[in-house]
């Protein structure tokens, strides 16, 4: 155990990121250390006490957002979970564990384009690989604060999206509502994915097609079919349940998806009105349009 003692400097958060190899480790530390974290790349997960106190005694500590380390698949040990527990007892809520994954797929595309060998491929197939770490990480999965599926997120994505996250509001994110198009894949994060294909689609409406669902006129073209108010009050009804439960009881984030074919007009228009239902019973709740530029439908 490594108590606070008084005379530490008061570190706001320690950030632990973790994940599949390939889906933005590196990219995540150059995001936070551009925002004035203190950062460490792969440290054994046996290390991370003696880090934190270390840093934690260094008075310019204090004028820092806080400490970011990464760890990979090849320094995750069969005791990282007891490391954390040990580690957050010590240093309270201030410790996250984020955790990066992709696709098998757009893992797969990003290997090929680096030309880079997984660290668990050498002599086999990469995709062999890619199965062999997740298996590994299934434990770290489920320790995880965060999860973060990087699958269609661009650098400016990436970089929002944990911008959002550390500094979006003063107590961090607990509830995420993004929307998505099933064309691109389901996020791998999600915690509850709301289907709203079965609603009319302005796709087919030529003045709505080239709008979004944050658009009022695809809102009001929405709100005139009587399905849609439905869905919205039969899904308002099953979070109102739901979601003080996943609260009280869950460790980590709650993260709730709304998917239509391309991700730009009701999966967009729902999410928004979703986020606005849950912002005013929760605090730290953050929407996001993961698809929303990517076309149509």
């Amino acid at each position: 155990m490594w108590p606070i003692q008084r005379g530490y400097a008061i570190l706001k958060q320690f950030i632990i990121v973790t994940g599949m190899s390939g889906a933005g480790k590196t990219m995540t530390l150059k995001v936070l250390e551009d925002f004035g974290f203190i950062t460490i790349d792969n440290l054994p997960p046996e290390l991370l006490p003696q880090l934190f106190t270390l840093i934690s005694e260094r008075p310019e500590a204090s004028d820092s957002k806080g400490v970011v380390a990464t760890v990979d698949v090849r320094n995750v040990s069969r005791g990282f979970a007891g490391v954390i527990d040990d580690v957050s007892a010590a240093w309270g809520g201030v410790v996250k564990v984020v955790f990066l994954t992709a696709s098998d797929e757009e893992l797969l595309r990003r290997y090929e384009r680096t030309r880079r060998i997984h660290p668990l491929a050498k002599g086999r197939a990469t995709r062999e690989g890619i199965k062999t770490e997740r298996e590994m990480l299934a434990p770290v999965l489920e320790r995880a604060d965060i999860v973060i599926d990087t699958s269609m997120m661009d650098l400016h994505q990436h970089r929002e999206r944990l911008l959002q996250e550390f500094f979006g509001n003063d107590g961090g994110i607990s509830i995420l509502v993004s929307s998505f198009g099933y064309k691109y894949g389901v996020p791998q994060d999600a915690s509850f994915v709301f289907d709203v294909r079965c609603l009319p689609n302005p796709y087919y409406v030529e003045s709505l097609r080239d709008l979004t669902g944050k658009d009022d006129a695809v809102k009001d073209y929405l709100l005139k079919f009587e399905e849609t108010g439905e869905f919205l009050r039969l899904t308002k009804e099953f979070l109102g349940f739901v979601v003080p439960q996943f609260l009280n009881n869950v460790r980590g984030q709650l993260h709730i998806s709304v998917g239509c074919t391309g991700g730009r007009h009701r999966s967009v228009a729902v999410a928004e009105w979703l986020g606005e239902y849950l912002t005013g019973k929760y605090d730290g709740v953050c929407v996001i349009h993961r698809d929303k530029g990517h076309g149509h439908q």
